[in-house]
């Protein structure tokens, strides 16, 4: 080699991070690459290892808490169940009622802080293990896998001219996309009708409307979006990928390719040291590019179209270990631990900075006084309502009458008896306008309207509005008594 070739070779430009073209209208070379591979096909090709292996599990784990949580039983219902209908919500031993909305609100707030927190400290880990696109994307992915084989014969498959093989296998993959796409419709309209009785409705055609709505909609929205539209949803149509840029720093665990340890960048021969040859650890193989599910080159840097599967960690250490290197050339750390070459131990020490604190505090705090919550809540609630109609009357034996309608609502799942009772007034009684007794049973999970008549002496009263005090104790056991107040007005006419 001559002396010419050898000194151009050792003056291989560094690896510079990607910058914004000023000259390209203040787009960077990956969003001048994404405008330009919008409507190409991205085939990633099979990967194994450690990540692999965890996403094939998520997968598993995801879809059997989904499918399989309709068909648990409870006490002798569905232990899962959305009822709008009935407007109960059965979660095991709860049942939550329109007004225990308040619930789903705090719970939408801890799941808000949850992600914060999760994603300021590991990126998108949800993105990449547990979101239902990525999950439905795997097993479409695996169905394509078995019936067309991998990258290059589905690059082959789609590129030839249409014959009977080809047909064949692209009707036998759309079928069993089909089916996994109407199974997971079925199993959604499961969580708010008894997924045990559907099987019969289905087949006798006697789903109602919105049901066969549902059911379609959400097998069409599975078929197309894990079958065909794949990445394009996490790259361009879901808004975490847009917001999580506020939340991620540089010491936040990402998906991270080592630029100083890798670059630059080329292809050689394990025969050869490549660091005498002034070269870096990355042999621009590009695998990881073609293992990337949304088809970004993690090498450009942090992406927002990055989901942090880890994919690229997996084969670019096949890599490494074929060559003989070190591995973790691209690796889960921070964008810090890279520049000033910190170790993992350290980078984790650094994990716990005032971001993370803040939404630790929060996250716990909110969830403690939700699990109190729930845990203290009572299973008796009783609202008073005034007959508007009469708001008091004079009545034989001198006795002035009001007639209210108490709503009581039994959230347990046994029934209990209810004891009525009422003060503030001297000599005040009530009794139930249709059965004439004080004590009214409800069934178990079940509300019921009771009109009630309250009567007061006329005579030691004078006309006026007095504040009175209605009590229930509700008894379903001799050591399961609750017991209500709830504060009225009684009426004494001129």
């Amino acid at each position: 080699m001559s002396k010419e070739s050898s000194d151009t070779k050792a003056t291989v430009p560094a690896w510079q991070p990607p910058r914004i073209s000023k000259g390209s209208g203040g787009a960077s070379p990956q969003v001048e690459r994404a405008l330009s591979e919008v409507r190409s096909k991205i085939y990633p090709r099979s990967v194994s290892g450690n990540y692999a292996r965890i996403r094939v599990a998520m997968v598993f784990l995801t879809q059997l808490i989904f499918y399989g949580l309709p068909w648990l039983q409870w006490h002798g219902r569905q232990a899962v169940l959305f009822d709008l209908g009935a407007r109960k919500f059965y979660l095991f031993g709860m049942v939550l009622w329109p007004q225990d909305v308040i619930y789903l609100a705090v719970l939408l707030v801890l799941s808000a802080f949850a992600l914060f927190l999760f994603t300021a400290m590991a990126g998108r880990l949800f993105c990449g293990y547990a979101c239902p696109q990525t999950v439905y994307t795997e097993i479409f992915m695996w169905i394509e896998k078995r019936i067309e084989g991998d990258r290059l014969a589905r690059i082959r498959l789609d590129e030839q001219s249409w014959n009977a093989r080809k047909l064949r296998l692209k009707a036998t993959k759309h079928f069993l996309w089909i089916v996994v796409a109407l199974w997971t419709g079925y199993t959604f309209i499961g969580y708010f009708a008894p997924i045990r009785s559907l099987g019969a409705d289905l087949m006798s055609f006697a789903l109602g409307p919105w049901q066969w709505f549902w059911m379609l909609f959400y097998a069409f929205a599975t078929w197309g979006n894990a079958g065909f539209m794949r990445e394009a949803v996490c790259k361009y149509m879901c808004p975490y990928a847009r917001f999580q840029s506020v939340m991620v720093d540089d010491d936040t665990f990402v998906v991270t390719y080592d630029h100083v340890r890798g670059e630059p960048r080329g292809g050689r021969s394990r025969k050869i040291d490549h660091k005498e040859a002034g070269m870096g650890d990355c042999v621009d193989c590009s695998l990881c590019v073609q293992v990337c599910p949304t088809g970004i080159d993690i090498r450009d840097g942090l992406q927002y179209m990055c989901i942090g599967c880890g994919a690229c960690v997996d084969v670019c250490d096949q890599v490494m270990d074929k060559m003989g290197y070190e591995p973790g050339l691209i690796r889960y750390t921070s964008g810090n631990a890279i520049t000033d070459g910190l170790t993992q131990s350290q980078v984790r020490r650094r994990v716990l900075r005032p971001r993370i604190l803040a939404y630790s505090v929060l996250l716990g705090v909110i969830a403690i006084g939700f699990v109190i919550s729930l845990a203290t809540r009572t299973t008796l609630r009783m609202d008073v309502i005034r007959d508007r109609g009469a708001l008091g009357r004079e009545v034989a034996g001198g006795m002035i009458e009001n007639v209210y309608r108490l709503q009581v609502i039994n959230t347990a799942e046994a029934p209990l008896v209810l004891d009525l009772s009422a003060t503030g007034v001297p000599g005040l009684t009530i009794r139930t306008a249709d059965e004439g007794q004080s004590r009214v049973r409800v069934d178990s999970s079940s509300n019921r309207l009771v009109p009630v008549v309250l009567r007061a002496p006329a005579e030691s009263l004078k006309p006026g509005l007095y504040d009175i005090q209605l009590k229930g104790v509700g008894t379903r056991a001799p050591d399961d008594v609750d017991t209500v107040v709830e504060q009225s007005s009684f009426y004494v006419p001129r």
